[in-house]
């Protein structure tokens, strides 16, 4: 046990020796770093100085060009304040100049005042006595020559305005006539109708000449019965195998020719037979005007018609005016007005039904008293037709004022049936007197030479003085003729009034 404590007392004794050589060593190698480490550091400040040197020479040189910078744009702003004074020196001088101007102006412009006023005074006093010398030379007052003066102005503006409403009706007229014409023309292109004129006479064809005989009778009993109850002319003359019925009412001529015809198939001829076999012919027409109407008013696409004037419609396929069926014409007004209707943006049945209705009035007017238009408005306001096609009827000859513009449609559609070439016949007498009313008319107006009716009535020339009336009173003449003529005369379709007025200045050369 002492040999161990001696052994351990070695052990650590020798430690003890190796961590003092290690202290020793350590502070050798700790000197040496610390030597590195001051060298390390005067070498980073050397570098330190040595940047901020640097630092401080770059900052001194933008110090430098910042300086030299700023004194550039201040010697650029100077001398472009010194370019703006100078302009302000020279405006200023300017301006002064102009004022100075403007005052001598001004002077001058006072001076010129003064000596318009003295002339004014002048010229009124040159006035007054000018007035006193044309008033001594003339013979008048200055209120009488105010007077002629202002009925002058009168004459002129007169004159002025009388132009003014030429020009105005030129272009009304133009506008209106040229939509008219477009109006009416598309409205005659489309209407497609048959027209039916029919004449005075029928001929009833005979299967043997001996049948004449049989329809004269003994003495005549035959034919003078026939004609008593029919109402007609029976003409037998040598036409072979042909018997002519003549009667100016179509009804009756068409009672007349089914009665004959039954007579003949019949070969019963005798007066008790003839009276029979007309009644019977009468019944049998009657259920014909039936069905014209009724087949009429299924063509134009009118419903809810009364029964009543279904059945007067179809009478007037048997009644004739100016030799024009009345039935055909009533179709033709209401094609026409219709179709015009639709290009002016109003209600198309309306209208078909007035133009198909205007001339109802025709089919009672020999067992009524009146005008048949205002018989046929009575007639369709009985059977409850709406007020403004009562009105139309009535209105389409003017007996009634045109109230609303199915009226008029209806007054144009009508007199565009009846004046189409071919539509109607007049009677030779009617017709001349007809134009010398027109004549007359136009002559009996003050400053008129000369006046002819032309174109079958359908235009009047009239031929002026023209010394006695001027171009503006050639117009005026133009529409009091015209409205004369409205008033007093009746016409088909409508008449142009032209007035000539022809200036000629002669001489001789000698």
């Amino acid at each position: 046990m002492a040999i161990n404590s001696i052994n351990l007392i070695y052990v650590l004794l020798g430690s003890l020796g190796g961590w003092a050589v290690a202290t020793v060593l350590n502070r050798a190698r700790a000197r040496s770093l610390f030597n590195k480490a001051q060298e390390k550091l005067a070498q980073v400040e050397e570098e330190t100085r040595g940047k901020r040197r640097e630092i401080e020479l770059e900052r001194k040189e933008e110090l430098h060009r910042v300086r030299a910078e700023f004194e550039k744009q201040t010697q650029l702003k100077r001398e472009e304040l010194s370019g703006l004074s100078k302009r302000l020196v020279e405006r200023e001088e300017i301006l002064d100049r102009r004022l100075e101007k403007l005052e001598k102006d001004s002077k001058e412009l006072l001076l010129k005042e003064r000596s318009l006023e003295r002339d004014k005074e002048q010229i009124k006093i040159l006035e007054e006595r000018h007035k006193r010398e044309l008033e001594q030379v003339a013979g008048i007052s200055s209120e009488e020559a105010k007077k002629i003066l202002l009925e002058n102005i009168k004459k002129e503006a007169r004159e002025e305005a009388n132009q003014i409403i030429q020009k105005a009706e030129r272009e009304a007229k133009e506008v209106a006539s040229r939509k008219a014409r477009e109006i009416v023309s598309i409205a005659i292109q489309r209407l497609a109708v048959d027209q039916v004129v029919e004449s005075t006479v029928c001929a009833v064809t005979l299967p043997n000449d001996e049948m004449k005989g049989r329809v004269i009778g003994r003495e005549g009993r035959n034919i003078r019965t026939f004609e008593a109850l029919t109402g007609v002319d029976l003409i037998v003359d040598d036409t072979p195998e042909t018997v002519v019925i003549s009667c100016f009412d179509p009804l009756r001529r068409k009672i007349a020719e089914v009665s004959l015809q039954r007579l003949i198939s019949d070969t019963r001829i005798h007066p008790a037979r003839i009276e029979e076999i007309v009644e019977k012919a009468k019944k049998d027409v009657e259920e014909i005007m039936q069905e014209e109407g009724q087949r009429v008013v299924f063509d134009m696409g009118i419903s809810d018609l009364p029964l009543e004037l279904v059945n007067l419609l179809g009478k007037l396929k048997f009644r004739t005016s100016y030799g024009q069926n009345v039935l055909e014409h009533s179709k033709e007004v209401s094609y026409i007005a219709g179709i015009m209707a639709a290009e002016l943006g109003m209600d198309p049945a309306q209208a078909k039904r007035a133009g198909l209705l205007h001339d109802i009035g025709k089919a009672v007017d020999q067992e009524v008293e009146g005008p048949h238009a205002v018989i046929g408005s009575h007639l369709v306001k009985r059977y409850g037709e709406d007020s403004a096609v009562a009105h139309a009827v009535a209105a389409h000859h003017e007996d009634e004022p045109a109230r609303n513009t199915l009226a008029v449609l209806i007054q144009a559609s009508d007199a565009i049936s009846a004046a189409r070439p071919g539509a109607r016949r007049e009677v030779l007498e009617a017709y001349l007197e007809r134009l010398e009313n027109l004549e007359k008319v136009a002559n009996s107006f003050p400053g008129v030479d000369k006046a002819y009716a032309i174109q079958a009535g359908r235009e009047v020339r009239i031929i002026v003085h023209p010394e006695q009336i001027s171009d503006e009173e050639a117009e005026r003449l133009s529409r009091e003729i015209s409205g004369r003529i409205e008033k007093e005369l009746t016409y088909p379709g409508q008449i142009k009034i032209t007035v000539i007025r022809e200036h000629r200045a002669v001489e001789y050369a000698k």
